[in-house]
């Protein structure tokens, strides 16, 4: 039997889990698996409890690149010295410059993009931050984070790419008009939650405080949309949107409810206007 199924199937059990209420609570053989790069995590709980040096060795392996060089141990002797979520930056930045100098570039970030650790699919998608491409390339190369089964991926996908979103705003919202008439939920809520002018944990998008009309060829076509996931995402973007353009916020909720009474278009304009409702 080839040894990579044999360790797959080695965890299969462990994939329908439900994560512990607390971190004390994993059991050893799923934290195990986990820092192994075996296993995806399924809660925060199970996230916050990675080694990360350990997982970061054993995916450097798993993907081809040398564990052991010093460019990898350098990273993570200094991991202690930044916030949770730099240590996964620092990680992803030392593995894109390791990659850089493989023969098989293409084929190491492959692995790390499919791989079964939702943590190093994470780290594959930062490796679009770091690639230097034009706007339309990390869009096109963040996709298939965005439509990621792992929740935690799909987050780091949208704030991979923000920054370059930000800096070619009216660029990026016309390449995104046709993500939001994707079939996949995924792809429509990548769209409405990468342009959110506040977002959370990442950088404000100034220009849509100010005018967040220049969003609407993203937001009209989302107004009705089944998933819950995305009208979430929607009625976020317009609570954003009605911190500093209240009274517009108000007219398009109005205008909506007017020409679509459906109850998606209800749920997406009161979560809306939870803020201005107070």
């Amino acid at each position: 039997m080839d040894a990579a199924v044999a360790v797959a199937g080695s965890v299969e059990h462990l994939k329908g889990r439900k994560g512990a209420f607390r971190i004390a609570l994993i059991p050893p053989e799923v934290l195990q698996a986990l820092n192994d790069g075996l296993l995806e995590s399924v809660n925060l709980n199970e996230f916050m409890a990675l080694e990360l040096p350990r997982l970061a060795r054993s995916v450097a392996g798993h993907i081809g690149l040398d564990a052991q060089s010093e460019r990898l141990v350098d990273t993570l002797a200094m991991l202690s010295a930044f916030k949770p979520m730099q240590r996964h930056g620092h990680i992803a930045r030392a593995l894109y410059d390791l990659a850089a100098l493989h023969g098989e570039r293409d084929a190491v970030a492959h692995s790390l993009a499919t791989h079964a650790s939702d943590v190093a699919r994470c780290w594959a998608a930062q490796w679009v931050t770091l690639s230097g491409l034009p706007l339309p390339a990390q869009l096109e190369a963040v996709r298939r984070f965005a439509a990621d089964p792992h929740f935690g991926v799909r987050e780091i996908a949208w704030m991979a790419v923000r920054d370059a979103v930000i800096a070619s705003l009216d660029e990026a919202l016309a390449l995104l008009q046709p993500w939001v008439a994707d079939a996949d939920p995924n792809i429509r809520r990548f769209a409405s939650e990468l342009t959110r002018p506040r977002g959370v944990w990442c950088a404000q998008i100034e220009a849509l405080k100010k005018e967040p009309w220049r969003a609407l060829p993203l937001l009209e076509p989302l107004r009705a949309d089944a998933s819950r996931y995305v009208q979430n995402s929607v009625a976020n973007w317009l609570n954003d949107a009605s911190k500093s353009q209240g009274e517009w916020v108000d007219r398009l909720c109005a205008r909506w409810l007017a020409e679509s009474d459906a109850p998606e278009t209800r749920y997406i304009a009161k979560r809306a206007m939870r803020t201005l409702s107070k």
